[in-house]
């Protein structure tokens, strides 16, 4: 091979391996988003927190799910924002940090994926739950259809079928010789 086709060469690569710092602008939209989720985290709160003597326990109960919904979607938007970067940009500087997280830097794109698929299947039961909840009474599952209950129960196994059958690829891959 010339040295110049090589120098050319060389070039491509390096421009290929720069192109993923465009991923960067994408991991500060979901600081944004985990914001966006802060806010409407503490909205909930105080919405819930001034009814708190007036509402039955079944309404605290929604409440509290409401809450752990939110904190769980943005404990996700942390796992894709740390992991993602770390996986495809760039490693954090923080490795002796007190505070760093004990699976930051462990996470392969493996990894990543069953923590979100775990974390959609949580987010979709707990959602369903409070929809059964609600039955009959006003609010979130009140005029819910029979048909929008069969969709969502659909809708929730095919996250969990899809978790096992990753799970299940994973588990098949990782015990085949690597090529």
């Amino acid at each position: 091979m010339t040295s110049g086709r090589r120098s050319m060469e060389t070039r491509f690569e390096n421009g290929l391996f720069a192109s993923r710092w465009l991923m960067a602008p994408m991991y500060l939209g979901l600081v944004v988003s985990l914001g966006m989720m802060a806010v409407t985290f503490v909205k909930e709160l105080v919405y819930y927190a001034s009814k708190t003597f007036t509402m039955a326990a079944d309404e605290a109960i929604l409440a509290a799910l409401t809450l752990i919904d939110l904190s769980l979607a943005a404990n996700l938007l942390l796992i894709v924002l740390f992991s993602g970067y770390e996986n495809f940009v760039s490693k954090f500087d923080h490795r002796d940090h007190e505070d760093r997280p004990e699976w930051m830097g462990k996470v392969d794109f493996s990894g990543l994926k069953m923590k979100l698929i775990a974390s959609i299947v949580a987010i979709s039961g707990i959602h369903l739950l409070k929809v059964f909840m609600s039955l009959g009474k006003a609010g979130v599952g009140h005029g819910a259809s029979e048909s929008t209950l069969m969709w969502m129960v659909i809708i929730h196994l095919t996250f969990v079928c899809s978790g096992v059958l990753l799970a299940l690829m994973d588990l098949l891959a990782a015990k085949t010789d690597k090529h």
